[in-house]
This record gives C-alpha cells, structure tokens and sequence, in this order.
C-alpha cells in the first residue's frame, strides 16, 4: 500500500494512491491505482500495462518534479518545482528551445558562460543546443513555467554535461 489508502478487510491487494484517498472495503486480488490523470480498478491477473502507467502527469526527479500542462506538436508547457538548494543537470537540447517563467521564488540560470539570477515574473529564453542550468538557491521552492518549442520535444533529448544526481 502506498499513500493515503484505509482498508478493511482486504486481502492480496496493490494499492496506490497518489492524490485522493482509496479506501477498500472486503475485497482481495485487486490492484487499485489512483492518479492525477486515471483511476485503475483491476483483478490482479488481469492488469495490462497501458502507456499511462509509464507516461505520469506528474513526474519526480531528485530535484523537484515537473507536470505537463498543455503540448501539441511543436510546443509542450510544463509546471516545474525545484527545491531548495537542488538543480537540474548542465544540459543542452539539439531539438528545442525552453523559455522560463519565474511563478515563485528565485532562480539562478547558467546560460552558456553567464550566470544571472531570475525574481518572480521575471524570464529568460534558452535557445536551441544552447547549453544551461536551473538551480535554485533559495529557501522555498522554486517554481515556473517552462515553455518548450521544436520539432522534437522528447525527454531523451538532453545532453548532460553535469548531474550531481549522477544520471
């Protein structure tokens, strides 16, 4: 069982909640999967895996977590969270560009050589195979808006050239 899940008599059970509560009551043999984007009710043998399972609305890095807000074809927003003390890798994209928009908190952005710090609605814009860095030194979470646009705008697009997560 994993998060907010109540039980009462239930038996061989896969229970996951990650925002609502799940409560079960007087079953056995079910996995129960609660998400921010779908609900999962099976027998136990007789869970498929659907791309849903591996393609998370939210997702968590060592760093924070990010969520997708929007995309289409050639453009993707995402919701980024950065906490305190952690960031990204120093990575490029050969594909597309990112614009940031500082929500909460601040930033400090490595954008090639320079190094500059990002206040609330303030923002920045990283072009294509521009190599770069989000860190956040403050004392909250850091958030913001990331807009990415490109002909690919795929998660193994990134070089790494520095990742104190060891990715």
């Amino acid at each position: 069982m994993v998060g907010a899940v109540l039980t009462s008599d239930t038996r061989n059970s896969y229970l996951c909640a990650n925002k609502r509560l799940v409560t079960t009551v007087g079953v056995e043999n079910l996995v129960v999967v609660e998400t921010a984007d779908a609900v999962l009710v099976a027998s136990k043998d007789r869970v498929q895996q659907r791309s849903e399972a591996l393609l998370h609305h939210r997702v968590n890095r060592p760093w924070g977590a990010y969520e997708c807000v929007d995309e289409d074809e050639r453009f993707k927003v995402k919701r980024i969270t950065v906490h305190p003390g952690a960031a990204l890798s120093l990575q490029l994209h050969h594909h597309r560009a990112e614009h940031w928009v500082v929500v909460k908190g601040t930033a400090r952005i490595t954008r090639g050589e320079e190094q500059f710090m990002l206040a609330e609605n303030e923002s920045t814009y990283i072009p294509v195979g521009q190599k770069h860095r989000l860190e956040n030194p403050g004392k909250t979470d850091l958030e913001l808006i990331e807009i990415q646009s490109g002909a690919y705008l795929g998660e193994d697009d990134i070089i790494r050239f520095d990742d104190q997560y060891g990715r």
